[in-house]
């Protein structure tokens, strides 16, 4: 498919630029930040959650009230999310509103305040979230399955943090936070519109000047080793819920993209997925069926997530499993992984079409790989994985001794 091509350019400040010139009338702009959940002191769970709610709260020369209007008045959008990772500020906008966005967003991330009135309110609407996180089984049986996982290492905490840690958080912590995270050396900007290339880089100099040079607080640790769990807890649902799951490649591991292709073909999006076939449409046992491939910066972990009726949930459970067993025993057939790596690549082209996920890609590859590979190069480099690659993966990960195991059960 013919794309237009990312330019990569970094400013004299360290701040990297991800550039892609569309003729889309919509423009779309995102500040990653590395530096999200596993950054927090250990006494601070959830601090770079709340400072990503907190930094829209004012700044030295914006109320809390022109900051929500002032993208939103004119039909744009503008959001924020935080990872394990990573932080993110965000916007979509009619092309001619680039400047204001940038302006916008660049406040937020040089200038926020933190007003301690502001502070004290958005505690409670945190803790709101948190409660909503509560109410809902499948985010806790996650947040908890983390939790075991990486036991007391910081990618075990909650990215909300607790209604505990909330409550103790202070203005001068999220001062601290941002002054030790969001730097220039930090920053990568994507942009995905019309706006000529020059006209960024200014915007860029100009309104990101401030920034402190260097970030002071990425020394992370390594996660300890992981040990093979299975736990199973009574709790009131309608439903029973499990989460099956191991150690998988980080972002640097030769492995990952064969990993990928292997979470895509058990339960990825696509209705033919392994997992759906046989579980939801063969058995009739589960609505809810899928697969999922968290990667990170020195490990990473692949999970399993099933919802079913009690009497349901052990049979599907055996039947993810037996399908793991078949991919560590048999691995893939040639046909097979000619399909999967087909179908995979045609995901990845149809999603490339979305300018608002190539921008949210390109900031989040640049930012972690300090490069952006072309489609082309991506579907080479899935291209060349064989098939004996992709069952040594299989078996690697895969294997029933490795596999931890939380559930939910009315039992």
């Amino acid at each position: 498919m013919k794309e237009s091509p990312t330019e990569v350019i970094t400013l004299s400040n360290r701040i990297r630029l991800a550039y892609v010139r569309s003729n889309s009338a919509v423009g779309h702009l995102a500040f990653y930040f590395k530096g999200g959940s596993r950054s927090e002191p250990s006494t601070h769970p959830g601090l770079a959650h709340f400072l990503e709610h907190c930094i829209f709260k004012g700044t030295h020369t914006r109320k809390a009230m022109w900051i929500l209007t002032r993208l939103d008045e004119v039909g744009g959008e503008l959001n924020a999310f935080t990872a394990k990772e990573e932080i993110c500020v965000h916007a979509t906008f009619l092309n001619r509103y680039t400047k204001r966005a940038f302006e916008l967003m660049s406040d937020l991330v040089v200038n926020s305040n933190f007003p301690i009135q502001e502070i004290e309110k958005e505690k409670e609407v945190v803790i709101d979230e948190i409660n909503s996180y509560k109410d809902s089984p499948l985010d806790r049986l996650m947040d908890e399955f983390d939790r075991i996982f990486f036991g007391d290492h910081p990618l075990g905490n909650p990215i909300l943090g607790t209604k505990k840690s909330v409550k103790r958080f202070k203005r001068e912590d999220l001062l601290a936070f941002i002054q030790s995270n969001f730097s220039a050396d930090n920053l990568v900007v994507s942009y995905v519109g019309r706006e000529p290339k020059h006209r960024l880089v200014d915007l860029i100099e100009s309104q990101l000047k401030d920034l402190p040079a260097k970030a002071t607080n990425l020394g992370w640790a390594p996660p300890a080793e992981i040990k093979p769990f299975t736990i199973r807890k009574k709790e009131s649902n309608f439903q029973s819920h499990a989460i099956l799951g191991g150690i998988a490649p980080s972002y640097h591991s030769d492995d990952r993209l064969a990993m990928n292709i292997l979470i895509n073909f058990l339960g990825g999006p696509a209705m033919n997925a392994r997992l759906n076939i046989v579980i939801r449409e063969k058995h009739g046992l589960a609505y809810h069926v899928e697969a999922s491939y968290a990667v990170l910066e020195d490990t990473g972990f692949w999970g399993i997530l099933l919802s079913a009726e009690q009497k349901n949930i052990d049979k599907s459970i055996d039947l993810a499993k037996k399908e793991l067993r078949l991919l560590v025993e048999k691995g893939m057939t040639p046909i097979q992984l000619k399909k999967s790596k087909y179908q995979f690549l045609s995901q990845l082209s149809i999603g490339w079409e979305s300018n608002n996920a190539r921008t949210m890609s390109n900031g989040k590859t640049l930012l972690i790989y300090n490069r952006i590979d072309s489609l082309e190069d991506t579907f080479r480099k899935i291209n060349a994985i064989t098939l004996d690659e992709i069952n040594a993966v299989a078996r690697k990960y895969f294997a029933l001794e490795q596999q931890c195991m939380l559930v939910y059960d009315k039992k």
